[in-house]
């Protein structure tokens, strides 16, 4: 599979990553994250609410399956989720998804 035909076309000129330790709390610096061209978030770091801090774009979040998102208010329709599989779970977690079992 390739990137969404949205994302392809998009140049990359300003890009950030948004990590989710918390050390952009209090720093008011969310209208500034929210002019970059592409938005990476890792994990599952809370947008909502902390606007105001880390902005409301996603471009990409990237994340371990068990740190996806519950809800699907928190996928964004115009960002791309990418799951990180790095342990042996989470290949489980893959094929359960592949297959529509459960875990």
């Amino acid at each position: 599979h390739d990137l969404p035909e949205d994302l392809k076309s998009k140049h990359c000129k300003r890009c950030v990553v948004v990590g989710s330790g918390g050390i952009l709390h209090g720093l008011e610096l969310g209208h500034i994250l929210n002019q970059f061209d592409i938005v990476i978030r890792l994990n599952d770091a809370p947008v909502q609410g902390y606007m105001d801090h880390v902005g409301n774009k996603t471009t990409i979040r990237m994340t371990y399956p068990e740190g996806a998102p519950l809800s699907e208010h928190e996928y964004p329709p115009a960002s791309l989720f990418v799951a990180v599989l790095f342990k042996s779970v989470d290949f489980n977690w893959l094929q359960a998804m592949v297959k529509n079992e459960t875990l």
